[in-house]
Parts: structure tokens; sequence; C-alpha cells
């Protein structure tokens, strides 16, 4: 197979995005402030030399993901089971991954669950292999267990600039024919859960990306849009831009943005019976006779 030409950015940003998933797992105490854990992570990803692919999220408990602490969150750590799901991006190449820890020591074989399933998909990827059947290796390994895949989530393709384009990869057997090929790049993200295996959107989003430009009046809308065009694209919290713009100017140029289709927001998604939720995840390429895991650091 032949790699891609920016195969280097690719690695680089796997790489960084393993680091600073192993950096932020070593902060996730009792008592530690959740907002505290998501600026360190994100501030050792630019220490590094990266850049944020995506804001750091923090999902708790029930909350599969899209969960993202605000400036003002005093939140703390407590028992709960915390998924960590880091992204960075080199030029736009991006390492996509995830652990998940438990606080309450309850909950071993859960998380243990969702691992078994990651490392059972990625020992049977290659090219040609169908979508199906890795939906069906992750849904084997996660029931095995007594426990439920999430089935309206899944893992994806990953692009430059693009967190999430084709192929979804399935956490259940679909049936779906459709074939990988050398040289894709995709995260593949089996959750588990002991709940009914299903996600919802809630309410109250802290993330969101920008989906097209459109024209605007409003002078406080036009500066916000500014620099959320600097994302390229990419996911971003509120969190960033209330470190360059009052809250107020923000809030109203969030709204207007989303009004305006200029944006999309990314609310969290727990699970349909408040079952705890576990994750796994990796960025991978897939070669001929098997895959190059990317987000391994060194």
């Amino acid at each position: 197979m032949e790699y891609p030409d920016n195969i280097d950015d690719w690695r680089e940003a796997g790489k960084l995005a393993a680091k600073a998933l192993q950096f932020g797992l070593k902060q996730i105490k009792p008592g530690a402030m959740l907002v505290d854990v998501a600026e360190s992570v994100e501030q050792k990803i630019l220490s590094m030399g990266g850049d944020m692919a995506f804001p750091t999220q923090i999902s708790c408990n029930s909350i599969a993901a899209h969960f993202c602490p605000e400036h003002d969150d005093n939140a703390v750590f407590e028992d709960q089971v915390v998924s960590l799901d880091v992204g960075v991006h080199v030029n736009g190449a991006i390492g996509d991954n995830a652990r998940t820890v438990d606080l309450s020591r309850k909950h071993a074989q859960l998380v243990k669950a969702s691992e078994d399933a990651l490392d059972n998909a990625i020992k049977i990827v290659k090219a040609g292999i169908s979508i199906g059947e890795i939906g069906r290796a992750i849904q084997d390994s996660i029931t095995a267990y007594g426990f439920s895949p999430i089935n309206n989530l899944g893992g994806h393709g990953l692009d430059i600039y693009n967190i999430h384009c084709k192929p979804t990869i399935p956490n259940y057997d679909t049936g779906d024919s459709t074939t990988l090929t050398a040289g894709q790049i995709i995260a593949i993200e089996p959750f588990a859960t002991d709940g009914a295996g299903m996600i919802y959107e809630s309410d109250r989003a802290t993330i969101f990306a920008m989906v097209q430009k459109k024209p605007v009046r409003n002078m406080f809308t036009r500066q916000v849009m500014a620099e959320v065009d600097k994302y390229k694209g990419l996911p971003f919290t509120t969190r960033w831009l209330m470190k360059k713009f009052p809250a107020i100017k923000v809030n109203f140029a969030l709204k207007e943005m989303l009004n305006l289709g200029i944006i999309k927001d990314y609310p969290p998604l727990p699970e349909k019976n408040k079952g705890i939720v576990s994750q796994a995840e990796h960025t991978i390429i897939i070669t001929d006779d098997g895959c190059e895991i990317l987000t391994i650091s060194d």
C-alpha cells in the first residue's frame, strides 16, 4: 500500500494525542476539578507543538460523550466512572483517542469490556474487511461481559480538518458489507454500558463547530465568528471563547450563529436508561494485512 503524503503529520498527531491522553488520565483523581483537568490537557497539547482537534471531553457515569466543562464549572471528581476523550491535530491531521477511569472501583468489568472490544476489533481490521464484521467483533466482546454496546454511537473516518467523516464504524453488527481499503484512517470507538445501549441528545451544549459562513450584521457576532473561523471547521467550546470575549458577548453570538445555521451544536449524550458508560478509542490507518495504530506514544 501507499501511505498518504502527509503520513508524518498523522503519526505525529497520533503520538501527541496518546501522550496527552496518558497525561490527562493521571490528573483524574478525587477532588480534582474537571475544568482544571481539561485545561491542563489542552495546555499539554500546545506545549508539545500540537493543536486541539476538539475540546477535551470529560464524560462521567451515564454521559457517553460530548461533555466539556465551562470556564466557571466547579464540579470535582468523586467516585465517578470517567471517560477522557482527547484529540490533537497537526496541520489538520488528527489523532483521536479515549480511555475510561473507574474512580468508584465498582465497574472494572465495564471498563474492560470496552477495552477488550477495541483490542478485538483492531485484531481483525485489514483492507477488505466489512464494517459489519468490525461491529460484530465489538458487540460480541461487550456482550460477553454481560453489557450492551451503545448502538447509536460509533467510530468514524478521519480526514484533514474533519473529525467525523465516512465511514461510520458501528458498535454492533449492522450487516453493512461496505469494506475498508488500505490507506483509510479511522477511529474505532467502542462504548459499553449496563443500560439500554442507546443515547440521546440532552440540552445545553458547550461544544460547537462552524458548518458554513454567512454575513451577519451584529458587530459582536462578527468578532466571535472571526475567532471561530480560526478553528477551520473543527469543534470548539465556549470556554475557549470566554478567554477572549465577555460571556454575554459569547452567548449572544453563539445564539445568533446557531439560529442562522452558521454553527452546529453538540450537546452531551446521556444513556437512555442512565446506565454507566465506558469508552475506549484508537486512531488507526488500514493496511493490506492489518493496521497501524497511530495513537501510541513512543
